[in-house]
């Protein structure tokens, strides 16, 4: 009988969010055989339809969008060599405080426990040996990514994954390097609101556990990431261009937070003490 795959699982909250802090890693391990799969846990609906055009706006359409990026996200995957891709279809909840938070389908609407069934569900079926998704925060607030992280946590739990488990991150130093290189080549970068209630973002270097470089797959994740075209406006990194992308965007970085194997940190592979 043939050796079962290492497999990684990735859960992200939309179309697009795969691609920015998990392409790198996703495109890699697939080109080292490892099965990759992709949880996305929304519609992604609440993002801009065609010319950009807004929620609420005229010309919105919800499920025009829903459809434009489904597809948008099959691409995404053939870029990043996804093996498996996973959609949980909760409608897309929208930014922290819109009306769209209490929809009755929408994901931070959504019951955990419910949630997290259907993700263990998956977790039995594909047993990934590595599961990757955000810290509690979800990493700047947004609900769908909050929402994403409990349900996960709460499925490996429930699936009795013997899984490690890493939170997605970024270093805070590269914040201010992003932030000159974009003013360098003419791009505003919006100023983060120091008067909102706001996690802070990243972490200091010496508590990120993981560091994965991932330039050598940097024109595959630069792809990833240009395939949702309809979010370009928010897509700040697609202005880089690939070369100055992959250099600034080509180290993904992690914390490692629940682990069976007793690999030593810091680490430089999501498989470290597993191969």
């Amino acid at each position: 009988m043939a050796e079962r795959s290492l497999t990684l699982m990735a859960v992200h909250a939309h179309p697009d969010d795969e691609a920015t802090s998990t392409g790198g890693v996703l495109a890699r391990y697939a080109a080292e055989g490892i099965t990759t799969v992709l949880v996305t846990c929304t519609d992604g609906r609440c993002g801009d339809g065609p010319g950009g055009v807004k929620p609420g706006e005229p010309g919105h359409d919800p499920q025009a969008v829903v459809a434009m990026r489904r597809a948008e996200l099959a691409a995404s995957c053939e870029a990043l060599k996804v093996t498996h891709l996973e959609t949980l279809d909760y409608a897309d909840s929208g930014m922290m405080g819109w009306a769209t938070n209490d929809a009755p389908h929408a994901f931070w609407n959504t019951p955990v426990p419910e949630a997290a069934e259907r993700l263990a569900d998956l977790i039995r079926r594909y047993r990934p040996d590595v599961v990757v998704t955000y810290d509690e925060n979800g990493f700047y607030g947004h609900p769908d990514h909050i929402q994403a992280h409990r349900i996960t946590m709460a499925a490996v739990e429930l699936a009795g994954s013997p899984a490690k488990v890493y939170w997605t991150t970024v270093p805070r130093g590269a914040f201010e390097e992003f932030g000159r290189v974009m003013k360098e080549i003419g791009v505003e970068f919006p100023e983060p609101d120091e008067s909102a209630d706001m996690p802070t973002l990243g972490l200091p270097d010496e508590e990120i556990t993981t560091w994965v470089d991932t330039r050598g797959y940097g024109g595959q994740k630069f792809e990833s990431l240009a395939a949702h075209a309809s979010q370009a406006e928010n897509i700040f990194f697609l202005q880089l261009g690939q070369d100055r992308f992959t250099e600034l965007m080509g180290m993904e970085t992690f914390v490692r937070v629940r682990d069976t194997t007793g690999a030593p940190t810091p680490e430089d592979d999501l498989f470290a003490g597993l191969r």
